[in-house]
């Protein structure tokens, strides 16, 4: 992967077989981006991964980091099982994963969770579902990530039936490792395998907006500041 640079300074890994870009310098990048930035990469790639409904509850309203996933299925009451031993599993850096099924009623996420992730120096929980005790995520600015939230617990409702292995958020699919990317506007996952070009995509796409403002703030028409710099296909393959 050959290094380019781009207008802002950054340098991203291009796949052409002419060497490697070490893995830090776009993870290094992507931070730097909005989840817009990175749709309408995703979008050029034709790539799913805008997690729809899914809105910061909670905390600070931004997190970045590979997922670490849990899914969630109806109790077995014959034999209950766990809803939230698993936060032992998460390394530091991590974004917790987790598909409830989009369920509304019952949450998978609370106080002591949010606290000791936040101890730990896990980036965030993004769920397919619910949570509470959100005040206690507020004080220890913990990100969080759901669908809502509510009051009633999961406990004898749902249980852990695995980790580590690909989950939904709605329609958008997610495999342990992928990167999560949120702020205010919402959650995007950027697939691993797909990360150095969408990453670089976003950045191009960052900059030739840069330009347009810059151009409109000057004096020029927006429809021509626009046009001038291929606003309008910047999201069609080939361009």
């Amino acid at each position: 992967m050959q290094a380019m640079q781009h207008g802002d300074g950054h340098a991203v890994g291009r796949e052409d077989g002419q060497g490697d870009k070490r893995e830090d310098d776009w993870l290094q990048a992507v931070r730097e981006l909005s989840t817009a930035e990175v749709s309408d990469a995703l979008d050029y790639f034709r790539l799913p991964g805008s997690a729809l409904g899914i809105q910061p509850i909670a905390g600070a309203p931004a997190l970045f980091g590979p997922a670490f996933t849990v899914s969630f299925v109806p109790v077995d009451v014959a034999s209950p099982g766990t809803v939230g031993d698993f936060l032992d599993d998460i390394p530091a850096g991590a974004v917790a994963v987790l598909d409830n099924g989009g369920r509304l009623d019952c949450t998978v996420w609370g106080g002591i969770m949010s606290r000791l992730a936040a101890h730990r120096g896990i980036a965030g929980t993004v769920i397919h579902g619910v949570c509470r005790d959100t005040a206690e995520a507020d004080a220890a600015g913990y990100p969080l990530y759901a669908r809502g939230r509510f009051m009633r617990t999961g406990k004898d409702r749902v249980q852990v039936s695995a980790v580590g292995q690909p989950v939904s958020l709605g329609d958008v699919r997610v495999v342990a490792g992928d990167y999560m990317l949120a702020d205010a506007d919402g959650v995007v996952v950027i697939p691993r395998s797909q990360a150095p070009r969408v990453i670089e995509r976003a950045l191009r796409t960052r900059d030739v907006e840069q330009r347009i403002l810059d151009a409109a703030l000057g004096g020029m028409a927006l429809r021509e500041a626009r046009r001038q710099f291929g606003y309008h296909v910047l999201q069609r393959a080939g361009h």
